[in-house]
């Protein structure tokens, strides 16, 4: 697999997840920056160049377009290690992925943009941020538990589950305001994940 273009949002999780794992395993790539609530956003959902209207979009070699992030990890993950092996761990894996998506992302990474992105602000009510909160600690305690006797999420290794989570947990501290100290098994986590070979942090743009 290779000749890949990412089209990404430099300041979201979702897309930091695909530039991530393009970095760890070792790909190169051509990389098209679309910010949020830019011009350049907009004309590229104008354009059709993003099939579901947003980011991120791998186009391959051919031209053929992938979107939503666990969809392009899963694609790129073969023949790696990151991908698991036998069908059960890839079940949790997915298992995970699905969580990522459905339960946490619509909290941490919400949060997060409501305190981020000056054209969202006037929608960060109070009684909004403090349900946000609530909800988010609940749910990154349930990560936090699940790495208390594991030092990966689906094995002995790390795994596109792994790299998943680790889009929008990593900053859920320094961009959504959560209390990171009440979960010290994240913590040992992340730092394990940026000590892999070829990681790279959220602002590294290629």
């Amino acid at each position: 697999m290779n000749g890949f273009t990412l089209y990404s949002m430099p300041s979201s999780g979702n897309s930091y997840k695909i530039r991530l794992f393009l970095s760890l395993s070792g790909r190169t790539y051509r990389h098209v920056p679309l910010e949020s609530n830019s011009a350049e956003l907009e004309a590229a959902k104008a354009s059709g160049t993003l099939p579901l209207g947003k980011l991120p979009v791998l186009v391959l070699a051919d031209g053929t377009t992938l979107t939503e992030s666990g969809a392009i990890l899963w694609y790129l993950s073969q023949e790696t290690d990151f991908r698991p092996v036998n069908a059960m761990a890839q079940a949790r894996a997915l298992e995970w992925m699905f969580f990522e998506q459905n339960r946490l992302e619509p909290v941490i990474a919400v949060r997060a943009s409501l305190r981020s992105y000056p054209h969202l602000a006037e929608q960060a009510t109070p009684q909004k941020m403090d349900t946000l909160l609530h909800d988010g600690m609940a749910l990154l305690s349930v990560i936090d538990t699940a790495l208390m006797d594991a030092k990966w999420l689906t094995g002995a290794s790390p795994s596109i589950a792994d790299i998943a989570l680790y889009g929008y947990v990593h900053s859920s501290g320094t961009r959504g305001g959560y209390n990171m100290d009440a979960f010290p098994y994240i913590q040992n986590w992340c730092a394990r994940i940026t000590a892999l070979p070829g990681y790279v942090p959220l602002e590294y743009i290629p």
